[in-house]
């Protein structure tokens, strides 16, 4: 299935071996292979790299490594096309602006029927590919969108987002699998749920946990985040541990809220 890895941090870091472990998933020790995606978070905006090719096949890679990117919020995606070919339009993360913020969404999982089970509830927002997953992404954005055209310019509350990310992470669970990060500028969401994990290159039963939690200051040495201070938090989220310890399963069914490298509020949904 795809591969998911979130970080968030109180500082700038640059993402090195990180990235590279990553890109393995894409291709090389799994079998995902159908794309990958970066979205940095800079300055109030978003760079978003994306490509319809083995992650673990692409020059990209290293460049990014390289040039030394920074950003105290990232979200990666690997792909494993099951709806949607192989393209650009249909390779996660995705992307849209909402209340003057750059909101990114990544999922992995499969959300059969999503659009006859949940139809969409306004005229806000419409995919632009074909997959379930930016399908999924445009449903919980129509219904964030009143909140925050209710509070522009300030950010709503963190609890009445938490209220409709959860809600809609319970919907999605209800299709099938719905592992997903989701980022508005100012926190990065967890939702964790079941997932099919690779087995001697197949796929077996869905079962958690669907993403893992660990500290990014314990697993700076093996994980290379340059840190650019000594005080310092972050948090990493990820499909499957990266490295091999410091990682906690999250409870399926949870939504996690990070903000600066540090967890500020979690439900059940």
């Amino acid at each position: 299935m795809c591969e998911l890895f979130g970080v968030s941090t109180s500082e700038p870091v640059r993402l090195y071996c990180s990235l590279d472990e990553f890109a393995k998933h894409g291709g090389r020790s799994h079998i995902n292979r159908s794309g990958w995606g970066v979205a940095y978070y800079k300055d109030n905006d978003v760079l978003l790299v994306r490509e319809a090719l083995p992650a673990a096949q692409s020059p990209w890679i290293g460049f990014l490594e390289s040039h030394g990117l920074t950003s105290n919020c990232t979200i990666c995606h690997v792909r494993y096309a099951t709806m949607g070919a192989p393209s650009i339009v249909n390779t996660h993360p995705f992307r849209r602006e909402l209340g003057g913020h750059m909101h990114v969404f990544a999922h992995n999982g499969g959300l059969p029927s999503i659009d006859a089970e949940l139809p969409f509830e306004s005229d806000y927002f419409r995919p632009v590919g074909q997959t379930d997953s930016e399908y999924a992404f445009c449903l919980l954005l129509q219904r964030l969108a009143p909140l925050w055209q209710n509070t522009a310019p300030h950010v709503p509350a963190v609890a009445d987002r938490l209220e409709i990310v959860s809600r809609t992470a319970k919907d999605l669970r209800r299709l099938g699998a719905a592992n997903f990060l989701y980022a508005d500028g100012d926190i990065l969401f967890a939702h964790a749920d079941r997932r099919r994990f690779d087995v001697d290159g197949t796929f077996g039963e869905l079962r958690p946990p669907g993403l893992c939690i660990g500290d990014a200051c314990d697993m700076a040495r093996g994980m290379e985040i340059k840190w650019p201070v000594t005080n310092k938090a972050g948090l990493l989220v990820a499909s499957v541990p990266l490295t091999s310890e410091g990682w906690s399963p999250i409870a399926e069914g949870t939504v996690i809220a990070l903000r600066d490298g540090q967890e500020i509020a979690r439900s059940t949904a």
